[in-house]
Parts: C-alpha cells; sequence; structure tokens
C-alpha cells in the first residue's frame, strides 16, 4: 500500500440523504457489519431509513432546504451519535465541496471525492477544459463565462445556432435555455442566469452547440487512493423527459465493443484528470457513435447506478464506502465482464395524465414484483404517505436478463405485477414505451417522449389496470392482518429506543 494513503477504521455511518437511495446504503452498510445513522426531517418522520437504522436522529423542517441541506445540522447528528463517517448519496449535498470539506474538517470521513476533485468538476466550464486537456472531445462552446449579450453573440457568430446556455454549477436540467434565434440570446440569458443563481446560487453561465436529436450515454467509473481507475461499462439514458431520466439501461444498443472501450477510457483518463476517487459517472451526449462529445461528470453514485450493478456483479456502495477507508479497489479493469443486459424504470407518484402532477398520499395497499433478475429499491411501505416536499420518485424496478430482448420482456412483467393501490404513477407511460418499435428496435434518443407522448398517453389508462382488478379483489377479500407490535420487529424496535434527538 502506498505510503502517502491513509486508512480509515469506519464503524458507523451517518446517511446524508432519504429515501430509497439512504434505504440502499443502510443495508449495503448492514451487509458490510457497519452501523448506520439515519437523519430525517419533520416530513419524513415514518419514513422507511429512519425506522431502518441502527439510530435515527430527528433534525427537523418540513422543506429541504430546512434539513437535508442544511450541513451544520447533519454533522452535529454525525458527531453527537458517534459516526465515523458520512455517506452523502444523491441529490441533496452529495455534490457540495464545501459540505465534503466541512465533514472532514469534523474529523469524519466523507465517502465521496475529494473536495478539490468536486470542485474542479462541478464547475462545468473547467470540467471541459479538463476534458479537452486529455484528448476528450466536447462539443463547440464558450471557453469562459457569458457576462453579457454580447459575450454570447460573439460564442454564436463562430460556431452558429442553435446553442444551448446551461448553469456552470448547474444540473438535473436546471438552468438550461436552448437559443435559436439572435433575437432571444438577451433574454435566454438574462433568464438562464436566474435561475441558474435560484437553484444553485451562482448565475455562471456558459453556452455550448446543441444537438438536436442526441443519445444521452454515460460511463459509470471507480477509482481508489492507490492510482486504480475502472470503468464498468456504460449506461444509455435517453429516455427521459424535461431532462429527467425515466429509462435507464446497460450497456448501450447504441455502442460496438471497440466503440464502448474507448468511451472507458476517456471516461477512465477524465477521473485521472481530476485526482478523483470513489464512483462517479461521466455523462456524454452523441448523434453518432463515431462522435461522441463529453458533457459533464457526476461526483457521487448514480440513481441508475443498479442496471451497473447487474451487468458486472459489483456492489458500487460497498466499494465505495471500502475505498473511504483507504483500501484498494477489490479488482481490476480486467476482471469486470459485461453479463447480460439490464433496465431501470423509474416509478414516480405522479400523473402523466394530468401533466404529470404529483400523486401523493397515502399507500393503503401495495404489491412489489420479485422473481429470478427482478428486483425493486424503494422505501415504500404500507401505510406510508408520500411527503409532497421532495421529488417524486417512489420506487425503482431493475431487472437483468441475458438479452435485451428477454430484458425487456421482464420489465414489463414486473411493471404488470406492481401494484399500488389506485395511484397515478408513471408505471403506465413506461409500459408503453416498452411496446414502442423504437425502443424495442433501440432506435431512440432523448427526444423519444417529446415525439411521442401524446401517442403513448393516448392508449395508455391512469393506473395499471392489467393488474387493479385481481390484486384489488385480493386486498378487499383478505382481511388485514394486526400490525405487529414495535418491540417484536428487530430492526425497527431500535428506533424508538436509539432516538439521538427529538
Amino acid at each position: 500500500m502506498s505510503e502517502t494513503v491513509k486508512k480509515h477504521k469506519i464503524k458507523r455511518v451517518l446517511i446524508a440523504n432519504r429515501g430509497e437511495i439512504a434505504v440502499r446504503i443502510i443495508r449495503c452498510l448492514s451487509q458490510m457489519g457497519l452501523e448506520s445513522v439515519a437523519i430525517y426531517a419533520d416530513s419524513d418522520r415514518e419514513s422507511l431509513h429512519a425506522k431502518m437504522a441502527d439510530f435515527s436522529v430527528a433534525i427537523g423542517g418540513m422543506q429541504s432546504n430546512e434539513s437535508y441541506l442544511l450541513s451544520e445540522k447533519i454533522i452535529k447528528a454525525a458527531k453527537d451519535t458517534g459516526a465515523d463517517a458520512v455517506h452523502p448519496g444523491y441529490g441533496f449535498l452529495s455534490e457540495n465541496a464545501d459540505f465534503a470539506e466541512a465533514v472532514q474538517a469534523a474529523g469524519l470521513v466523507f465517502i465521496g471525492p475529494n473536495p478539490e476533485s468536486i470542485r474542479k468538476l462541478g464547475d462545468k466550464i473547467a470540467a471541459r477544459d479538463l476534458a479537452a486537456n486529455v484528448n476528450v472531445p466536447t462539443t463547440a462552446g464558450s471557453k469562459n463565462e457569458l457576462k453579457t449579450k454580447k459575450d454570447l453573440e460573439d460564442v454564436v457568430s463562430k460556431i452558429g445556432l442553435p446553442v444551448i446556455l446551461k448553469a456552470a454549477a448547474g444540473g438535473g436540467g436546471r438552468g438550461m435555455r436552448i437559443v435559436r434565434d439572435m433575437s432571444e440570446c438577451e433574454s435566454a440569458l438574462e433568464a438562464c442566469r436566474r435561475e441558474a443563481l435560484s437553484y444553485f446560487a451562482n448565475d455562471a453561465v456558459f453556452c455550448e452547440k446543441f444537438i438536436e436529436n442526441p443519445r444521452h450515454i454515460e460511463v459509470q467509473v471507480i477509482a481508489d487512493q492507490h492510482g486504480n481507475y475502472v470503468h464498468l461499462f456504460e449506461r444509455d439514458c435517453s429516455i427521459q423527459r424535461r431532462h429527467q431520466k425515466l429509462i435507464e439501461e446497460a450497456p448501450s444498443k447504441f455502442l460496438n465493443e471497440e466503440q464502448r472501450e474507448n468511451l472507458g477510457k476517456r471516461a477512465c483518463a477524465i477521473a485521472k484528470a481530476a485526482n478523483y476517487h470513489g464512483a462517479g459517472t461521466v455523462e456524454f451526449i452523441c448523434e453518432s457513435p463515431e462522435e461522441i462529445f463529453f458533457m459533464e461528470m457526476n461526483t457521487r453514485i448514480q440513481v441508475e447506478h443498479p442496471v451497473t450493478e447487474e451487468i458486472t456483479g459489483v456492489d458500487l456502495i460497498r466499494e465505495q464506502v471500502s475505498v473511504a477507508m483507504g483500501n484498494p479497489l477489490s479488482f481490476k479493469q480486467d476482471d469486470i465482464e459485461i453479463q447480460g443486459w439490464s433496465i431501470e424504470c423509474r416509478i414516480n407518484a405522479e400523473n402523466p395524465h394530468q401533466d404529470f402532477q404529483p400523486s401523493l398520499g397515502t399507500i393503503k395497499n401495495m404489491h412489489l414484483p420479485s422473481g429470478k433478475g427482478v428486483r425493486v429499491d424503494t422505501h415504500l411501505y404500507e401505510g406510508y404517505t408520500i411527503p409532497e416536499q421532495f421529488d417524486s420518485m417512489i420506487a425503482k424496478v431493475i431487472c437483468h436478463d441475458r438479452t435485451r430482448d428477454a430484458c425487456i420482456q421482464k420489465c414489463k412483467a414486473a411493471l404488470k405485477e406492481l401494484y399500488l393501490g389506485n395511484r397515478p404513477t408513471s408505471v403506465t407511460l413506461i409500459q408503453k414505451v416498452m411496446d414502442h418499435p423504437d425502443f424495442i428496435s433501440g432506435d431512440f434518443t432523448t427526444k423519444f417522449l417529446e415525439k411521442n407522448l401524446e401517442s403513448l398517453l393516448e392508449h395508455s389508462s391512469t393506473v395499471n389496470d392489467v393488474v387493479k382488478g385481481s390484486v384489488e379483489a385480493a386486498f378487499k377479500q383478505a382481511s388485514a392482518p394486526s400490525p405487529i407490535p414495535r418491540s417484536e420487529v428487530s430492526n425497527w424496535s431500535k428506533v424508538s429506543r436509539q432516538e439521538a434527538l427529538q
């Protein structure tokens, strides 16, 4: 082992997150023989992650800016419960360099990249420069922040229209504007800067050539502190609505083996140039597999990480924790092979037939699919009330099979089995996507839903009618069992005894 790598003994980890990713991390920690600390907002008091963790800490507030975005509260909870480390999950403070720095300054281990790497890659202008320096192609665009209308017009005159404006500190589809006419430059720039400041507390904006019909392909990388950089192949995330992913798959039908290997090497080169360690995702955009452009790097675990786990057999959360302890990766590049195909479907509590309005309320009856090659990551349970304050994603259905066709069929069967009462969700829309000939053939771009949404909704119902009748009838006929007293439930009984703060 290198003399410069410090080993960290971790026994207890605070998860600075909520929902399904918090549950996912808690399960992994338990399997590693480590203890978990959950934090929860007032609106999340009955959330599954708060019930499952070994220790559960109330940090107050109803909204994220009163709870999961307050680093001082989170670090205090970690110190008060004797945690050794903090895992940020995704979203919230997961890509906040100041938070990572504060965690380390408090004497805790941050389970993620070092703050310097987060800063370097979090600024999209700096990240584009870094990619160019290691000969990874980027789309034509501005090299510096755009501050005035003239700055934007000068770039447009060189690269042509259309262009897309992006927040330099942005992500998740926020702080973006497409400009198709020179007359739109001033208003688009002002609007983009306002939104960037509102969402990211940073109004820096840049622009790049807009690709009309792109594929969104990302590469999972992971690195340790011993100089080992490994890619775990790519994911295709092109089925999305307003930059929000709906279906992800691994590998991508768009690439051949040579293109796949080249893209993986490019992703590792970017991570190495940033002195990166831990799990991260390098995102690319393209219209042709022969011409793929770097877009950004996400310095955290991704929502869609399970599809990579399914085709490689690697537990990415476990590796994140191990790397943070100072251990080398448990595998080398030559050990990683693609095993079959995997698809993830995001189940959102929203009604596609009513402009994707939230579908809130209490889960009274629930049935989740299972079987070989079927995985459901969720924080739902019967009696849980979906809070209005947070993201609409309530579950992920992940399927794995030997071929893409078989995996699609397995997904359709799993979605057919999924039952969440009469609640409208994204399930019926996803079912229709999977029946579409363009999806089946793999011939689609990020414009797929924009182009086909109306016809897809025309032929779908608001709820999963396929199972509604039989499952609903079964629930009605069966008398509800008496709830098990919490004192008789091995894990959940700990919550009342070990709640550290009220």
